[in-house]
């Protein structure tokens, strides 16, 4: 009796245990299958593009910071120079550019930038271009009596035509231990003849300085503007052509708005004594004294940029000390450029175009630069 007892008792301490195996096993099976579960949802991470944030890339090509053209950029990122970012309140698109490495077309400075695929005409055109930015870095060397050292150009106006000048560039600039930068603009001349190698810029200050103001030797810098833009403080340009003049509006918070109207298709510079003093002090004596067709970009396609056209490069001032920046370029490794604050960083919330009908293909200029 005893003996069937203990048989009875062990059968069902066995049964007991398979069960509590069993179970166990089940446990772990379920547990596995969460944690799978929960690793493929933080794999599946959707990727947020520049397109996302501002679509309007069908407007453009996207020349990149080593030199590339990456054509029309919708669902498309480059880690190094092209990217988005949030920054607790928004998603920017992020363009960024070293001081050295390969550049475009015929430019000794690198970029990553936007270029407009149609070109349109000043004397016809009805265009509009707006953004919303803040400049996030510039170059940390850079000889300080150049006066494009520790600058980035952020939005431009380019000719597609002739010598491809510039009638609009948007600067932002700051020099090391500042706080505060200056945002100014540049109207290059339409050199008229032959030779271009005489051309020259004439910059208009927005907030801060202009172009002209510069260090006295390599590392000692201007006094610092009252009135200039920070580092990673928001601002927004305006550039509207319509019927041959250019308007441009700057806005930013706790800033006064600036306005300011330039002729397109009529000279003020068609002669030596149009030549500004300004000019007479930065650009004439390294030889930049021309003049300018006196119907200035009449008859030339012109287009929009948009991004960071870095300013500041490697090439010794001895060559132009107005352009010449003998900045640090690590003979061109991206990575350590970066690691050591040498590039330009620009991010932009918002962008819009407007585009006339009287606008044509721009694709002359790509296959000359590309």
């Amino acid at each position: 009796m005893i003996k069937k007892i203990s048989t009875s008792v062990a059968t069902i301490l066995t049964i007991g245990f398979l069960l509590i195996l069993n179970s166990c096993g089940n446990t772990s099976k379920k547990t596995n299958t969460a944690t799978t579960s929960d690793t493929d949802e933080k794999e599946v991470v959707k990727t947020v593009y520049a397109s996302d944030v501002i679509p309007f890339f069908d407007d453009w090509k996207l020349i990149l910071g080593d030199g590339s053209n990456a054509g029309i950029a919708n669902n498309f990122e480059n880690k190094d120079f092209f990217y988005t970012e949030n920054d607790g309140t928004s998603n920017w698109v992020v363009f960024k550019a070293p001081n050295g490495g390969d550049t475009h077309g015929t430019s000794n400075n690198t970029r990553t930038e936007l270029a407009q695929i149609k070109k349109w005409y000043p004397k016809t055109a009805n265009d509009k271009l707006t953004a919303t930015l803040k400049v996030m870095n510039v170059s940390a060397t850079g000889d300080a009596r150049v006066a494009a050292s520790h600058a980035v150009v952020v939005g431009q106006i380019h000719s597609a035509d002739k010598f491809e000048n510039e009638p609009l560039k948007i600067f932002y600039k700051k020099f090391p231990g500042h706080t505060k930068g200056s945002v100014f603009w540049h109207y290059e001349i339409n050199t008229a003849g032959d030779d271009n190698s005489k051309r020259w810029d004439y910059s208009s200050a927005v907030w801060g300085n202009d172009f002209s103001v510069v260090g006295t030797d390599e590392n000692t810098y201007p006094e610092e503007p009252k009135d200039g833009i920070a580092l990673g403080e928001e601002f927004s340009y305006e550039i509207e052509v319509k019927d041959g003049i250019m308007n441009l509006t700057f806005t930013s918070k706790d800033h006064e708005t600036k306005t300011f109207t330039k002729n397109l298709i009529e000279s003020e510079y068609a002669t030596k004594a149009d030549i500004p003093e300004q000019t007479q002090k930065l650009f004439v004596p390294i030889g930049q004294d021309g003049v300018e067709r006196k119907e200035a970009y009449t008859g030339e396609g012109c287009f929009f940029k948009l991004g960071a056209y870095n300013q500041t490069n490697g090439k010794s001032p001895e060559v132009n000390k107005n352009w010449c920046s003998g900045a640090e370029t690590h003979n061109g490794d991206i990575q350590k450029q970066y690691a050591d604050g040498n590039y330009a960083e620009v991010w932009f919330k918002t962008g819009s175009i407007s585009v006339s009908e009287d606008a044509v293909s721009n694709e002359g200029y790509f296959t000359k630069n590309d």
